[in-house]
């Protein structure tokens, strides 16, 4: 997977308790239009439809600090097209769907556009050593 790429109003959100990382619902927006830095909710991403997506919603395996650094790490999702294609789409755009705005994290470039035919599958693949992201 490509370099998470941080939302710069997350990080006052995390702040002002917008975010509970552990246990709110965290789910992934697909586009193919590139987010910018500003994004700060849901809106602010051109959404690609999803009528013959899998589920995106995701797993949190562990939302902890150790020696002062928190670690977000996420399970691994597959994304599948059934009844049709999905897509196209590049970027693959976390947010939190608990709440009401579906404030912003972070995104992922794939590098270039991907459709997924009925079927097919597509494995984001969050790093479990390292987590989809920390703060020190």
């Amino acid at each position: 997977m490509a370099t998470f790429n941080k939302f710069n109003a997350f990080v006052e959100a995390v702040a002002e308790k917008v975010h509970n990382l552990g246990s709110d619902q965290l789910t992934l927006a697909l586009t193919n239009t590139a987010p910018t830095s500003a994004g700060a909710i849901l809106t602010d991403v051109s959404q690609i439809t999803y009528t013959n997506c899998s589920s995106r919603n995701l797993t949190v395996a562990s939302s902890a600090q150790t020696s002062g650094t928190y670690k977000l790490t996420i399970n691994d999702i597959i994304l599948t097209a059934s009844g049709g294609n999905v897509g196209p789409f590049r970027y693959v755009v976390l947010y939190n769907s608990t709440t009401a705005s579906g404030n912003l994290i972070g995104w992922y470039d794939y590098g270039s556009s991907i459709t997924l035919a009925d079927t097919e599958t597509l494995t984001v693949d969050f790093d479990g050593t390292n987590g989809v992201l920390t703060i020190a």
